[in-house]
């Protein structure tokens, strides 16, 4: 199988930039809210991953089919409709937090929450502190 570059790349956008952009005022506010309290958690540096995904810290994956890339450890993206939280590898596991976290939707590897007044932060501190482990003992990392 050819190396087909991930679609999902980290750019040089600055997140503040790309925040400052955003036209709902809630969205906004939850995203600056998210901005640092991911930095907080993670003890990263917030990193633009295509338009519209803000990434902290980084992993190489390589599967059995030999399609390999880099992509984000963990992180959000404000989109209109709900904010994206993405808590690699995925949630699998995560039921006991999931029960306790407040109101939410899951996805593949996605959480999404209509607003941060909806969950716990203390919860999702845990959930996000436990991807990014995760990550750490499984794959090749990079704090960058």
């Amino acid at each position: 199988m050819g190396k087909a570059a991930n679609k999902t790349q980290q750019t040089t956008l600055s997140p503040e930039a790309f925040i400052a952009g955003i036209e709902s005022p809630r969205r906004k506010a939850d995203a600056e809210t998210l901005l640092v309290w991911f930095g907080d958690v993670t003890g990263l540096k917030p990193k633009m991953w295509g338009p519209s995904i803000i990434g902290y810290g980084r992993y190489h994956y390589k599967y059995e089919s030999g399609r390999e890339g880099d992509m984000l450890m963990t992180g959000f993206s404000p989109r209109k409709a709900s904010l994206v939280l993405y808590i690699m590898p995925g949630h699998e596991g995560m039921d006991a937090l999931l029960a306790r976290l407040g109101k939410h939707k899951t996805g593949a590897g996605c959480l999404y929450i209509n607003t941060l007044a909806d969950v716990d932060m203390d919860v999702l501190r845990e959930m996000v502190e436990e991807g990014v482990a995760h990550m750490r003992a499984t794959y090749e990392t990079w704090d960058e």
